[in-house]
């Protein structure tokens, strides 16, 4: 992980240059463990990003702004009262801890002038962020509290004086002597990088291999192989001139799969020609892009998480309920047989005798002798009766069954294609959106901080086709109905994927007329935003708008269309 003490050094270095004397205008809490500040500094508007999550705790300006839940938490609520409307004095980071400190000054409500902090730890899962009285040293709250059960040695509740977290004995990175690493290097019990992380205050794993690796040493040199101390000192005093002159290159590396395997300050040779390297004028810039990518961390993955899992509950239960249908409906093609035996019952009574097991008569359809069986219990006539109510009950089960598969059949379908949204989901609204709609269809009940929904009107994707039409892509059920029922004219051209789950398509004409490179473009398109976006020679069926309707209490999305045609296509957005 890149968060390291020099990369809160950097942070920080940043921070002060473009907020000291900044107004802090607004706050809000998206999620439990992170804060979002706007403040307005200079000329400029910022917004700082706070995270104490304990898998990827950082503090950056970030460039788009979170979702503002229309409940605020309480935590955000005291920050709002202690720290909204203050002006920035200094930020600064402790030593070359993880620790970084903002002081704000503000006027409470008696209209004195007082002085808060607001500390960021950023250690792990023991990441917080605390607001503390800078006067007195008293904690006024903190994003997670904890109590004395959980720490003996320092408690993070209101009323407390802060405390910092206990000293680890390590040494920060620019005070580091020969005489320190050699006698690292004398007292390590395992690989020389490990020996540095544990004694050196400010660096990560990363940055520690990186160390070595610049000395000319191998990671894993131990006490009895007498590393080069001097070639050690030499590269970290290199590191921390140019943190000091704040002389710094932010890189994000990729792996083959463009996702994102670290970050740092500085370029790391031991990566060069091992993952693709990417560049930023600025830290933030660089930490931004890493966490936004990163799998681990990607908010998207976490927001979509529960809605996956309930689709995939629901589904589960519905492919059980279709197969058990599928199954009822099976037994219940006997009804017929039911009827024919009934009938012949019926038509020789005469033949029959009270207390029969069985019967032996003539099927005059196809003259062959049939074998009924007979419940001795009753007389010939009510034996005829009771496999005629079979066949009845049988018949009014069919019907019943065809519908309940039906509708398990549409409840599939549209699960699958809001599943398929949320694997293509690119945004946070976009998933705030599919969970919207699920809520409203009685998918997912609703939660305490509801997600307020944005006033602006629907925005699908947008393309243009190589001979200039216009091409508009839905990026939910709820939009593709908006999209092809109101945005679009009778003569514009729809398409969706055959039998696949996938977006509405429209093809805008314009009053001009449509050409095959269009229709193949589109079609393309159509497939690229589909489950079938893997897939190759994948089936589009296209048709005017005015040949698509909307069935009465169909769910969002669903329709059905007639006048089309098909076309095979690979899925492409170029």
């Amino acid at each position: 992980m890149g968060f390291d003490g020099m990369v809160t050094g950097a942070v920080t270095r940043q921070l002060s240059q473009l907020l000291v004397g900044g107004k802090i205008e607004k706050i809000y809490q998206p999620e439990s463990d992170e804060i979002i500040m706007n403040i307005h500094s200079g000329r400029e508007n910022y917004k700082l990003y706070l995270s104490s999550n304990s898998s990827h705790a950082r503090m950056h300006l970030i460039s788009s702004a979170g979702s503002n839940p229309q409940n605020p938490s309480g935590f955000c609520m005291l920050l709002r009262k202690h720290l909204q409307g203050g002006r920035i004095s200094s930020i600064l980071q402790k030593d070359t801890e993880r620790i970084v400190e903002m002081s704000v000054d503000t006027i409470n409500e008696l209209g004195f002038s007082v002085n808060k902090k607001l500390i960021i730890e950023i250690m792990g899962k023991h990441s917080n962020i605390i607001v503390i009285d800078a006067v007195t040293g008293k904690i006024i709250d903190s994003i997670k509290r904890i109590s004395i059960d959980v720490n003996r040695y320092r408690q993070i509740l209101p009323g407390q004086i802060y405390v910092y977290p206990p000293s680890q004995e390590k040494v920060p990175y620019h005070e580091i002597t020969e005489q320190h690493l050699i006698s690292m290097a004398e007292f390590a019990q395992d690989r020389l990088s490990r020996a540095l992380v544990d004694r050196i205050q400010g660096i990560s794993p990363v940055i520690a291999e990186e160390i070595v690796f610049q000395a000319g040493l191998l990671s894993d040199s131990s006490h009895t192989e007498n590393p080069d101390a001097a070639s050690l000192l030499t590269v970290i005093k290199n590191f921390s001139q140019k943190i000091h002159n704040g002389d710094f290159s932010p890189k994000v590396y990729l792996d083959d799969n463009g996702v994102p395997v670290d970050f740092h300050l500085f370029p790391l040779a031991a990566f060069k020609g091992i993952y693709e390297e990417l560049s930023f004028d600025h830290i933030s810039e660089a930490a931004d892009y890493f966490y936004s990518n990163k799998s681990s961390s990607n908010r998207i993955k976490q927001k979509s998480s529960d809605l996956e899992r309930a689709i995939h509950n629901s589904l589960d239960k519905l492919y059980l309920k279709k197969q058990r249908l599928s199954e009822d409906l099976l037994k219940a093609a006997n009804a017929e047989t039911d009827r024919l035996y009934g009938e012949l019952l019926t038509a020789n009574l005469h033949l029959i005798r009270q207390g029969d097991g069985a019967a032996e008569v003539l099927n005059y359809y196809d003259n062959q002798i049939v074998q009924i069986t007979l419940d001795p219990r009753f007389s010939p006539s009510q034996n005829a009766q009771r496999y005629y109510k079979k066949y009845s009950k049988a018949k009014t089960a069919i019907t019943e069954k065809n519908i309940q598969l039906r509708e398990a059949n549409q409840d599939i379908e549209y699960l699958e294609s809001v599943l398929s949204y949320i694997e293509k989901a690119v945004t946070v609204d976009e998933i705030e959106e599919l969970r919207q709609e699920l809520i409203e269809g009685g998918y997912l009940r609703k939660r305490k901080n509801q997600y307020k929904p944005s006033r602006s009107k629907p925005s699908p994707y947008q393309y243009t086709s190589s001979d200039g039409h216009k091409i508009l892509v839905g990026r939910n059920n709820k939009e593709n109905d908006i999209l092809t029922f109101k945005t679009a004219s009778g003569k514009d051209v729809w398409f969706h994927t055959k039998d696949i789950p996938g977006s509405h398509v429209i093809l805008f004409t314009e009053g001009k007329g449509v050409t095959e490179t269009a229709i193949f473009e589109a079609a393309a398109i159509a497939a690229y935003h589909s489950k079938a976006r893997e897939s190759e020679n994948v089936p589009v069926d296209y048709t005017q708008v005015r040949h698509v309707k909307k069935p009465s209490g169909a769910k969002p999305g669903m329709v059905i269309f007639v006048d089309n045609k098909t076309v095979y296509v690979n899925p492409s957005v170029t």
